[in-house]
Protein backbone atom coordinates (compact mmCIF):
# COMPACT_ATOMS: atom_id res chain seq x y z
CA UNK A 1 0.00 0.00 0.00
CA UNK A 2 1.43 3.20 -0.80
CA UNK A 3 1.69 5.84 1.38
CA UNK A 4 0.02 9.18 1.81
CA UNK A 5 1.55 12.21 2.29
CA UNK A 6 -0.05 15.78 3.63
CA UNK A 7 0.75 19.40 3.84
CA UNK A 8 -0.36 21.81 6.26
CA UNK A 9 -2.51 24.84 4.90
CA UNK A 10 -2.04 28.03 6.59
CA UNK A 11 -5.52 29.22 5.66
CA UNK A 12 -7.64 26.57 6.97
CA UNK A 13 -5.01 25.45 9.83
CA UNK A 14 -5.64 21.78 9.06
CA UNK A 15 -3.77 19.18 6.86
CA UNK A 16 -3.94 18.16 3.37
CA UNK A 17 -3.54 15.51 1.22
CA UNK A 18 -1.11 15.98 -1.28
CA UNK A 19 -2.54 14.91 -4.79
CA UNK A 20 0.26 13.66 -7.30
CA UNK A 21 0.19 15.08 -10.89
CA UNK A 22 0.39 12.25 -13.48
CA UNK A 23 3.12 13.80 -15.77
CA UNK A 24 5.55 14.56 -12.37
CA UNK A 25 4.91 10.50 -11.84
CA UNK A 26 6.29 9.78 -15.23
CA UNK A 27 8.85 12.38 -15.68
CA UNK A 28 10.13 10.70 -12.16
CA UNK A 29 9.56 7.44 -13.59
CA UNK A 30 11.84 8.36 -16.68
CA UNK A 31 14.79 9.61 -14.81
CA UNK A 32 15.12 6.70 -12.83
CA UNK A 33 14.73 4.48 -15.60
CA UNK A 34 17.44 6.94 -17.44
CA UNK A 35 19.97 6.72 -14.31
CA UNK A 36 19.30 2.72 -14.09
CA UNK A 37 20.49 2.63 -17.87
CA UNK A 38 23.52 5.18 -17.41
CA UNK A 39 24.85 3.53 -14.55
CA UNK A 40 23.89 -0.05 -16.04
CA UNK A 41 26.32 1.54 -19.20
CA UNK A 42 28.92 2.94 -17.06
CA UNK A 43 29.22 -0.61 -14.92
CA UNK A 44 29.48 -2.69 -17.78
CA UNK A 45 32.14 -0.51 -19.35
CA UNK A 46 34.22 -0.83 -16.20
CA UNK A 47 33.40 -4.72 -16.43
CA UNK A 48 34.32 -4.77 -19.69
CA UNK A 49 37.75 -2.89 -19.06
CA UNK A 50 38.72 -5.07 -16.28
CA UNK A 51 40.29 -8.80 -16.23
CA UNK A 52 36.81 -9.80 -14.90
CA UNK A 53 34.63 -10.09 -17.63
CA UNK A 54 36.09 -11.28 -21.35
CA UNK A 55 34.81 -11.02 -24.54
CA UNK A 56 34.28 -14.02 -26.19
CA UNK A 57 36.92 -12.78 -28.63
CA UNK A 58 39.55 -12.81 -25.84
CA UNK A 59 38.59 -15.83 -24.70
CA UNK A 60 39.10 -17.57 -27.80
CA UNK A 61 42.45 -15.75 -28.08
CA UNK A 62 43.10 -16.55 -24.61
CA UNK A 63 42.57 -20.57 -26.04
CA UNK A 64 45.12 -19.82 -28.99
CA UNK A 65 47.51 -19.02 -26.41
CA UNK A 66 47.43 -21.78 -24.21
CA UNK A 67 47.27 -23.96 -27.73
CA UNK A 68 50.13 -22.36 -28.49
CA UNK A 69 52.01 -22.61 -25.16
CA UNK A 70 51.10 -26.62 -25.11
CA UNK A 71 52.62 -26.98 -28.63
CA UNK A 72 55.66 -25.13 -27.54
CA UNK A 73 56.08 -27.55 -24.77
CA UNK A 74 55.81 -30.47 -26.67
CA UNK A 75 58.18 -29.43 -29.16
CA UNK A 76 60.22 -28.76 -26.40
CA UNK A 77 60.00 -32.50 -25.07
CA UNK A 78 60.76 -33.86 -28.47
CA UNK A 79 64.01 -31.94 -28.80
CA UNK A 80 64.94 -32.86 -25.79
CA UNK A 81 65.04 -36.32 -27.58
CA UNK A 82 66.60 -35.37 -31.01
CA UNK A 83 69.57 -33.74 -28.81
CA UNK A 84 69.67 -37.30 -27.01
CA UNK A 85 69.55 -39.27 -30.34
CA UNK A 86 72.12 -36.85 -31.93
CA UNK A 87 74.33 -36.71 -28.84
CA UNK A 88 74.57 -39.94 -28.79
CA UNK A 89 75.69 -40.14 -32.85
CA UNK A 90 78.06 -37.73 -32.26
CA UNK A 91 79.64 -39.44 -29.30
CA UNK A 92 80.29 -42.88 -31.52
CA UNK A 93 81.24 -40.39 -34.27
CA UNK A 94 83.88 -39.40 -32.96
CA UNK A 95 85.06 -42.19 -30.47
CA UNK A 96 83.94 -45.04 -33.03
CA UNK A 97 84.24 -43.77 -36.71
CA UNK A 98 86.33 -41.14 -36.80
CA UNK A 99 89.07 -42.99 -34.49
CA UNK A 100 88.96 -45.73 -36.67
CA UNK A 101 89.37 -44.04 -40.10
CA UNK A 102 91.76 -42.12 -38.41
CA UNK A 103 89.96 -38.49 -38.59
CA UNK A 104 90.59 -36.02 -36.00
CA UNK A 105 87.33 -35.51 -33.83
CA UNK A 106 84.87 -32.71 -34.16
CA UNK A 107 85.36 -30.46 -30.87
CA UNK A 108 81.82 -29.93 -28.99
CA UNK A 109 82.26 -26.32 -29.29
CA UNK A 110 81.97 -26.55 -33.20
CA UNK A 111 79.14 -29.25 -33.02
CA UNK A 112 76.92 -26.83 -30.91
CA UNK A 113 78.43 -23.11 -31.30
CA UNK A 114 75.56 -20.50 -32.04
CA UNK A 115 75.11 -17.60 -34.24
CA UNK A 116 77.18 -14.90 -33.71
CA UNK A 117 76.66 -10.98 -35.64
CA UNK A 118 73.14 -10.03 -36.34
CA UNK A 119 70.45 -10.86 -33.96
CA UNK A 120 68.63 -13.57 -35.93
CA UNK A 121 65.61 -13.20 -33.64
CA UNK A 122 64.50 -9.58 -33.59
CA UNK A 123 61.51 -10.06 -35.16
CA UNK A 124 60.35 -12.27 -32.65
CA UNK A 125 60.61 -9.29 -29.68
CA UNK A 126 57.71 -7.46 -28.33
CA UNK A 127 55.05 -10.57 -27.84
CA UNK A 128 53.89 -12.25 -24.55
CA UNK A 129 55.66 -15.05 -25.02
CA UNK A 130 58.49 -13.57 -26.63
CA UNK A 131 61.19 -15.24 -24.63
CA UNK A 132 60.03 -18.17 -24.69
CA UNK A 133 59.59 -18.86 -29.11
CA UNK A 134 63.06 -16.97 -29.03
CA UNK A 135 64.32 -19.13 -27.16
CA UNK A 136 62.81 -22.80 -28.77
CA UNK A 137 64.03 -21.07 -32.49
CA UNK A 138 67.37 -20.95 -31.12
CA UNK A 139 67.56 -24.37 -29.67
CA UNK A 140 65.65 -25.28 -33.26
CA UNK A 141 68.50 -23.44 -35.55
CA UNK A 142 71.30 -25.07 -33.26
CA UNK A 143 70.05 -28.36 -33.41
CA UNK A 144 69.68 -27.96 -37.59
CA UNK A 145 73.06 -26.83 -37.60
CA UNK A 146 74.40 -29.89 -35.45
CA UNK A 147 72.57 -31.75 -37.93
CA UNK A 148 74.22 -30.75 -41.06
CA UNK A 149 77.87 -30.77 -39.27
CA UNK A 150 76.95 -34.40 -38.30
CA UNK A 151 75.96 -35.02 -41.95
CA UNK A 152 79.13 -33.83 -43.34
CA UNK A 153 80.97 -35.90 -41.15
CA UNK A 154 79.57 -38.89 -41.92
CA UNK A 155 79.49 -37.88 -45.79
CA UNK A 156 83.76 -37.42 -44.83
CA UNK A 157 83.29 -41.01 -42.77
CA UNK A 158 81.60 -42.39 -46.10
CA UNK A 159 85.08 -41.08 -48.40
CA UNK A 160 87.21 -42.82 -45.77
CA UNK A 161 85.65 -46.13 -45.72
CA UNK A 162 85.86 -46.34 -49.12
CA UNK A 163 89.50 -45.77 -49.22
CA UNK A 164 90.50 -47.54 -46.23
CA UNK A 165 88.49 -50.63 -48.15
CA UNK A 166 90.71 -49.59 -51.58
CA UNK A 167 93.75 -49.62 -49.03
CA UNK A 168 93.29 -52.62 -47.38
CA UNK A 169 93.00 -54.72 -50.70
CA UNK A 170 95.47 -53.47 -52.22
CA UNK A 171 98.07 -53.35 -49.64
CA UNK A 172 100.54 -56.85 -50.61
CA UNK A 173 98.99 -59.00 -47.74
CA UNK A 174 99.02 -62.54 -49.31
CA UNK A 175 102.25 -64.57 -50.08
CA UNK A 176 102.99 -64.80 -53.90
CA UNK A 177 103.20 -68.38 -53.88
CA UNK A 178 100.53 -70.92 -52.40
CA UNK A 179 102.32 -73.33 -49.71
CA UNK A 180 101.98 -76.60 -51.89
CA UNK A 181 104.49 -74.83 -54.85
CA UNK A 182 106.84 -74.45 -52.46
CA UNK A 183 110.33 -76.80 -51.84
CA UNK A 184 110.87 -73.63 -49.08
CA UNK A 185 111.29 -70.09 -48.17
CA UNK A 186 115.22 -69.86 -49.20
CA UNK A 187 115.75 -66.56 -47.95
CA UNK A 188 114.90 -63.48 -46.17
CA UNK A 189 115.40 -59.77 -46.34
CA UNK A 190 118.17 -58.52 -44.36
CA UNK A 191 122.09 -59.03 -45.11
CA UNK A 192 123.05 -62.58 -46.57
CA UNK A 193 125.64 -64.23 -48.26
CA UNK A 194 126.12 -63.81 -52.42
CA UNK A 195 125.59 -66.79 -54.23
CA UNK A 196 128.20 -65.61 -56.43
CA UNK A 197 130.65 -63.41 -54.92
CA UNK A 198 130.42 -65.53 -51.71
CA UNK A 199 130.55 -61.60 -50.04
CA UNK A 200 128.10 -60.22 -47.67
CA UNK A 201 125.29 -58.57 -49.10
CA UNK A 202 121.94 -56.88 -48.79
CA UNK A 203 119.03 -58.72 -49.91
CA UNK A 204 116.03 -56.68 -50.22
CA UNK A 205 113.56 -59.57 -50.66
CA UNK A 206 112.64 -62.70 -49.83
CA UNK A 207 113.18 -65.88 -52.32
CA UNK A 208 110.91 -68.57 -52.10
CA UNK A 209 112.01 -71.90 -53.63
CA UNK A 210 109.84 -73.43 -56.04
CA UNK A 211 109.79 -75.79 -58.97
CA UNK A 212 110.14 -73.72 -62.66
CA UNK A 213 106.68 -73.05 -64.07
CA UNK A 214 104.93 -73.08 -60.54
CA UNK A 215 102.20 -70.48 -60.57
CA UNK A 216 102.95 -66.84 -59.07
CA UNK A 217 99.66 -64.65 -57.92
CA UNK A 218 99.24 -60.89 -56.97
CA UNK A 219 99.89 -60.13 -53.84
CA UNK A 220 96.85 -57.49 -53.63
CA UNK A 221 94.78 -55.46 -56.40
CA UNK A 222 97.12 -52.51 -58.26
CA UNK A 223 97.98 -52.34 -61.58
CA UNK A 224 100.82 -53.91 -63.83
CA UNK A 225 103.40 -50.98 -64.36
CA UNK A 226 106.56 -53.70 -65.62
CA UNK A 227 106.14 -56.34 -67.51
CA UNK A 228 109.91 -56.86 -68.83
CA UNK A 229 113.47 -57.69 -68.62
CA UNK A 230 115.23 -54.17 -68.26
CA UNK A 231 116.26 -54.05 -65.20
CA UNK A 232 119.66 -55.62 -64.62
CA UNK A 233 119.50 -58.88 -62.10
CA UNK A 234 116.12 -59.47 -62.05
CA UNK A 235 115.57 -60.77 -65.44
CA UNK A 236 111.71 -61.29 -66.19
CA UNK A 237 109.90 -58.89 -63.85
CA UNK A 238 107.44 -57.41 -62.89
CA UNK A 239 106.25 -54.47 -60.99
CA UNK A 240 102.39 -53.90 -59.60
CA UNK A 241 101.62 -50.24 -58.05
CA UNK A 242 98.91 -51.29 -55.26
CA UNK A 243 98.18 -47.07 -55.01
CA UNK A 244 99.09 -46.07 -51.49
CA UNK A 245 102.85 -45.67 -51.86
CA UNK A 246 102.71 -49.20 -52.42
CA UNK A 247 104.87 -51.50 -54.92
CA UNK A 248 105.70 -55.52 -55.22
CA UNK A 249 108.14 -56.51 -57.45
CA UNK A 250 108.40 -60.49 -58.64
CA UNK A 251 111.53 -61.42 -60.56
CA UNK A 252 113.13 -64.27 -61.96
CA UNK A 253 109.69 -65.32 -63.82
CA UNK A 254 109.92 -68.08 -66.56
CA UNK A 255 107.31 -66.21 -68.94
CA UNK A 256 104.38 -63.73 -67.51
CA UNK A 257 100.65 -64.15 -67.32
CA UNK A 258 99.71 -60.29 -67.88
CA UNK A 259 101.36 -57.13 -69.81
CA UNK A 260 102.09 -53.71 -68.24
CA UNK A 261 98.90 -51.63 -68.47
CA UNK A 262 96.15 -54.13 -66.38
CA UNK A 263 94.99 -54.22 -63.85
CA UNK A 264 95.27 -57.12 -61.38
CA UNK A 265 93.26 -58.48 -58.19
CA UNK A 266 94.74 -59.89 -55.29
CA UNK A 267 95.24 -63.39 -56.13
CA UNK A 268 95.59 -63.11 -60.06
CA UNK A 269 97.78 -65.68 -61.77
CA UNK A 270 100.44 -63.24 -62.99
CA UNK A 271 103.21 -65.20 -63.99
CA UNK A 272 105.46 -68.56 -63.33
CA UNK A 273 108.79 -69.09 -61.34
CA UNK A 274 112.08 -69.36 -63.01
CA UNK A 275 115.46 -68.49 -63.45
CA UNK A 276 116.36 -65.74 -65.49
CA UNK A 277 118.61 -62.94 -64.74
CA UNK A 278 120.81 -63.48 -61.75
CA UNK A 279 119.86 -66.31 -60.57
CA UNK A 280 120.94 -69.40 -58.97
CA UNK A 281 118.04 -71.91 -59.19
CA UNK A 282 114.42 -71.51 -59.94
CA UNK A 283 112.75 -69.55 -56.74
CA UNK A 284 110.87 -65.93 -57.02
CA UNK A 285 112.57 -62.81 -55.76
CA UNK A 286 109.75 -60.78 -54.06
CA UNK A 287 110.21 -57.34 -52.60
CA UNK A 288 107.79 -54.70 -51.40
CA UNK A 289 108.18 -51.08 -52.01
CA UNK A 290 106.83 -48.19 -49.78
CA UNK A 291 106.99 -44.54 -51.13
CA UNK A 292 109.90 -45.94 -53.06
CA UNK A 293 111.85 -47.65 -50.23
CA UNK A 294 112.50 -51.16 -49.22
CA UNK A 295 110.84 -52.96 -46.86
CA UNK A 296 110.81 -56.46 -45.74
CA UNK A 297 107.97 -58.44 -46.83
CA UNK A 298 107.80 -60.81 -43.54
CA UNK A 299 104.99 -57.92 -42.53
CA UNK A 300 102.55 -58.31 -45.47
CA UNK A 301 101.32 -61.85 -45.25
CA UNK A 302 98.23 -61.70 -42.83
CA UNK A 303 96.20 -62.51 -45.31
CA UNK A 304 97.07 -65.77 -46.34
CA UNK A 305 99.50 -67.50 -43.53
CA UNK A 306 98.17 -69.20 -40.42
CA UNK A 307 99.93 -68.37 -37.12
CA UNK A 308 101.71 -71.44 -37.21
CA UNK A 309 103.36 -71.06 -40.66
CA UNK A 310 103.96 -67.23 -40.01
CA UNK A 311 106.09 -68.31 -37.10
CA UNK A 312 108.27 -70.85 -39.26
CA UNK A 313 108.81 -68.09 -41.98
CA UNK A 314 109.97 -65.66 -39.40
CA UNK A 315 112.51 -68.13 -38.11
CA UNK A 316 113.27 -69.22 -41.56
CA UNK A 317 113.60 -65.59 -42.70
CA UNK A 318 115.69 -64.32 -39.74
CA UNK A 319 118.48 -67.03 -40.44
CA UNK A 320 121.53 -65.26 -42.02
CA UNK A 321 122.04 -67.98 -44.93
CA UNK A 322 123.07 -68.11 -48.75
CA UNK A 323 120.34 -66.00 -51.25
CA UNK A 324 119.49 -67.23 -54.51
CA UNK A 325 120.12 -64.06 -56.32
Amino acid sequence: MSKVKYYYDPDTLSYRKIEAQKSRKYRNVGLFLLGSLLFGLLGLTILLNTSFINTPKELSLEREVRNYELQFELLNRKMVQIEQVLANIEDRDNNIYRLYFEANPIPDEQRRAGFGGVNRYKSLEGFNNSEMISATTKRMDIIQKQMVIQSKSLDEITILAEEKEKLLAAIPAIQPINNEDLKRMASGYGWRSDPFTKARKMHWGMDFSSPKGSPIYATGDGKVTRADSNSSGYGNHIRIDHGFGYVSLYAHMSKYNVTAGRKVKRGDLIGFVGSTGRSEAPHLHYEIFKDGERINPINFYYGSLTAEEFENMLKTATQENQSLD
